[in-house]
Formats: C-alpha cells, structure tokens, sequence
C-alpha cells in the first residue's frame, strides 16, 4: 500500500485526530495511539488498524518514551490546544530536533496562532467562523450546521491528511520533516472554496434557501415518499429537466422550471407522495433526470450500483477512497475499536525496551497494558 513502512504515533483525541490516523492506516501507515493508563471511556470509534500503547505523560518517564519513540517514527499527530505538549516537553522544537525527519502534526480548531488559539470550541463553531456555514440552511430559517462532518471531518481530518501526503512527498527529497499547523475553521473555508469563488454567479445572488443549490428551487430538492422515505432531485440542466419531466409524464408547461419556486415545491410534493421510494427509484434509475433514493448506511452498503464497485467493507463501513490503482487502500481489520494499552508490551519490545525496562515501567504505572495484571 501507499504508505508501507511509514510510522504514526497518534496522541489521543477527539473525532479529528483519530479519524486523520485511519486515514493513514488504511493506506499502510502502521499507527499507534497514545492512550492515558486508565481510560474508561474510549471515544475513538474510528481505530481500524491501529495499535494502542497507554502510557502517563504526567510522569517524565511517560514523556520520555514519547521522545524515544518520536525518534523512530515518521509522523506525530496531536489534538492539543496550542501549549499543551510544549508543557508537557514533547513541543515540536525539542522533538524535531531530535528527529529532523519527523512531520509533527497540530490539528486544533482555531489554530496555533491567533486571539482564538487556546478557546474551545466544536464543528459548529468553527464552520461558523469559516464563513461556510452562512450558506447552510432553508429559507427564513437559521443555518443549519451539517452535523459535524464540514469542520471536524472534511476540514479537519481530510485536509490534515492532505497535509500530511504532501509533507512526505516534500521530505522524499529534502529528507527534512516539518510542522504541520492544521486549523479547522481554514480547512472549513478551504473545503469551501468554490463557494467564496462563485458568489458572484446567477447561482447566488438571494438570501439563504433561496438560490439554486441551497433548496431554493424545486430541481434541486429533497421529497418525501409514500412510505416516508426521500428522493433527492438535482435535474439543473435543461436537457436534465427534460427528462425529469418526461418520467414525471408532464410538460414543462404543466411544470415550468423557472416557476415560482414555491409553487412548484407543492405540486412536486404531491406527486412523490403518491408512490415509494422502490417505486420512484424505479422510474429514474438508469436515466439522466438526475434523481436518486436517498439512502440511510444500510440501504447504501446494499445497493446494487455501490455492491457492484464494492464501496463497503463487511459490516458496512465505506470503504477507503480513492482507489488508487497499484497500491489501494485494504484496511487491515474491520474491527473499529480497540481497548487502551492494547499493544503496550508489543509496541515497548519492538522498539528495543528490554523484559526488565518494561516490568519496571509497569510497577511505577508509567505505562499499563489492557488485561495485564501481575508481573511478567
């Protein structure tokens, strides 16, 4: 795979950061997360093909395995606010040092820099401050953040990925790392660079929920079914809305494109109500009228058209994209959890602690191994 023989150490976080390091171990990167000795509540649902080592970094023995390692490993990503490893002696200046090839990894909300650096905040917060979620929402109502997907996820752990694929691709020839400071309110605006760049198209131009891609216009809708399901209609283009209307049976007299908007929503309204999903996705599939089901996850992984491209894993997961032709992504397990401390010993003796170095971590509870109890 793409990233064979690069090595991650991922510092425990919230969604961002550990969705960023599968990312990375899907495409090959062996990932090891620093998990806290005692961790009840594991929030990294997304651990697929990781390793954990727990280990207490509020003992200078706990920071001083992070440094060893550092030295052995291509990649650290961290979750902390802007101080917080610098605090803890594993900031980027001590640690590149001691690794010069080390690509270290900021990803936060607002940044390393800035008024905002060290406040709190979520998704919302920072898709708000991106200016992207100003154009989110219907008419006459506010906007409406897409749960968390825009800045935690696709400017978060996508574009701190991107960022982290273009710095190996930097260090195979100056064979230097680099810090990487990934923001997500700039990834959320980055994410939204067409938007900035269309503002002044016919596309826009009305207050939110009353343009074309924002439901402000019946063709580009979504519409309840008979069995209180969904379609989803995108038929922009003329020669799109043809043949929308001509499985729909009706003129474009009947049902003007460029109509008023309202009016048009009702009448639609009333004709997806009168058949089911099944049946909708029936007459549209396989045409260019640019309608589809909108499907929950198991009616997706079940699809015909993504069963075919194999688009899910066993159990339903997406599978990785893009599919790169020589060296695609294979997770390497399917299972998304993993228990703290789960590969402690693993992780210590592969990177050349000795049985009595370990036995004397685990009695001063510098590191903890899931499951471990007595002695070695």
């Amino acid at each position: 795979m793409a990233l064979r023989g690069i090595k991650v150490l991922e510092l425990a976080g919230l969604a961002p950061v550990p969705v960023c390091g599968m990312i990375l171990a899907d495409y090959g990167a062996a990932v090891t997360r620093v998990d806290r000795p005692g961790t009840v509540l594991n929030y990294d649902v997304t651990a697929r093909g990781k390793r954990s080592i727990a280990l207490d970094l509020k003992k200078k023995e706990g920071v001083d395995i992070v440094r060893d390692l550092s030295k052995k490993h291509d990649i650290l990503i961290e979750p902390f606010r802007p101080g917080v490893m610098e605090k803890l002696g594993l900031g980027p200046k001590i640690l590149t040092e001691e690794n010069p090839s080390l690509i270290y990894v900021r990803l936060t909300g607002f940044g390393q820099t800035g008024p905002y650096k060290k406040m709190a905040g979520h998704d919302i917060n920072y898709l708000a401050m991106s200016g992207v979620l100003s154009f989110l929402g219907r008419k006459n109502e506010n906007p409406l953040a897409p749960i968390n997907l825009l800045a935690d996820f696709a400017g978060g752990s996508f574009v701190c990925a991107m960022g982290v694929m273009a710095a190996l691709l930097e260090r195979s020839a100056s064979g230097k790392g680099q810090v990487i400071d990934s923001c997500m309110v700039e990834g959320a605006a980055y994410v939204g660079s067409w938007l900035y760049a269309s503002k002044e198209m016919n596309i826009w131009g009305n207050p939110r929920g009353q343009n074309f891609l924002d439901s402000g216009v019946h063709f580009y809708e979504t519409y309840k079914t008979a069995d209180d399901k969904y379609m989803a209609v995108g038929a922009l283009e003329p020669q799109f809305y043809s043949v929308f209307l001509d499985k729909l049976g009706l003129t474009d007299e009947e049902l003007p494109q460029f109509g008023e908007p309202d009016e048009m929503k009702s009448k639609l309204a009333g004709i997806f109500a009168a058949k089911t999903q099944d049946e909708w996705s029936k007459i549209f599939d396989g045409s260019d009228a640019c309608v589809t089901p909108v499907l929950d996850t198991e009616q997706a992984a079940q699809h015909y058209h993504n069963v075919d491209r194999k688009s899910f894993l066993p159990g339903g997961m997406p599978r990785p994209a893009p599919i790169l032709s020589r060296t695609p992504a294979i997770p390497a397990s399917t299972d998304l959890n993993i228990e703290p401390g789960a590969n402690t010993l693993e992780v210590l003796q592969e990177n050349g602690y000795t049985q009595d170095q370990i036995n004397n971590l685990l009695d001063q509870n510098i590191i903890e191994q899931h499951g471990h109890k007595a002695k070695l």
